[in-house]
């Protein structure tokens, strides 16, 4: 499993009424199923992947998710997670919003876009960077919103967000080095566990 999978698995509580928002396959929410005993469902879009959902025994639900929850009542989940999908939302702060209306608590991850290799990429080659956590080119990429550390911080503290947890990760030895001194610069991947302050 995914290494960011394993560090939302450590922060969901046992038992807890979980919403899985651009689930993918399952992997994640069957895991928390398995070994967490958490119920709930998945929100994906994409047929292929519904159907691998629904052999893991993951309950799916088909929404292009787009802009709000509208079908879920206020605090209708312990937590909503998105891994991997807020900067391809076309308008993110308000699915940040509508993650901590129907949940008390949410999870995101996200590809780090100020890390210290695209910066470089893109500064010395003068080409957006293609890597292992950004594996596509520009003309074809899913992301629209280009995130760092440093930004959703500032858009989470504007908001009157507070940090429950908050990890980063890194493969390249310089980035694994110095990711928890520097996220901005040198962590690839940032996982934020959020709540309403209050």
């Amino acid at each position: 499993m995914r290494v960011d999978f394993e560090i939302v698995k450590s922060w969901v509580p046992e038992g807890a009424h979980v919403l899985d928002l651009a689930c993918g396959d399952g992997t994640l929410m069957s895991s928390l199923m398995k070994d967490c005993k958490v119920t709930g469902y998945g929100l994906e879009n994409d047929e292929q992947s519904i159907s691998e959902c629904i052999q893991k025994g993951v309950s799916v639900i088909e929404k292009e998710l787009v802009r709000d929850l509208d079908s879920f009542q206020d605090n209708a989940f312990d937590l909503v997670i998105m891994t991997q999908a807020i900067q391809v939302m076309k308008y993110p702060d308000v699915i940040l919003d509508e993650m901590l209306r129907v949940g008390r608590q949410c999870i995101v991850t996200f590809p780090n876009f100020g890390n210290l290799g695209a910066r470089a990429h893109l500064a010395l080659r003068g080409k957006m960077p293609v890597t292992k956590n950004l594996p596509y080119q520009w003309f074809d990429t899913p992301n629209i919103h280009f995130c760092t550390v440093a930004d959703f911080r500032a858009l989470c503290k504007t908001k009157g967000y507070h940090f429950l947890n908050e990890a980063t990760l890194a493969e390249q030895t310089i980035n694994k080095l110095f990711k928890d001194i520097r996220p901005n610069l040198f962590a690839e991947t940032a996982i934020y566990h959020l709540t309403k302050a209050g």
